[in-house]
């Protein structure tokens, strides 16, 4: 699984990260996780407001920070 953090460092992108990589380690799955911080690169994602969440190049979340329990049901699709 790949898995991207948009965000340009901001409280929650950091929120968002640190979340993201705890559910990968607890659940135990295979994932790459990449944190973009380029805007141009964001915008490639059509995102307009961080963070945003990207699994497999599809954007799941944007703008927010999910709870613990959608981000896990998000990355143990």
């Amino acid at each position: 699984m790949d898995v991207k953090i948009l965000g340009a460092g901001c409280a929650k992108c950091e929120q968002l990260e640190r979340a993201a990589r705890a559910v990968i380690e607890r659940e135990g799955i295979d994932a790459t996780v990449t944190k973009i911080d380029d805007i141009t690169d964001i915008l490639a994602y059509g995102v307009m407001i961080t963070p945003a969440l990207v699994v497999d190049e599809k954007v799941v979340v944007k703008g927010r920070v999910p709870s613990n329990d959608e981000l896990t049901k998000l990355l143990t699709i």
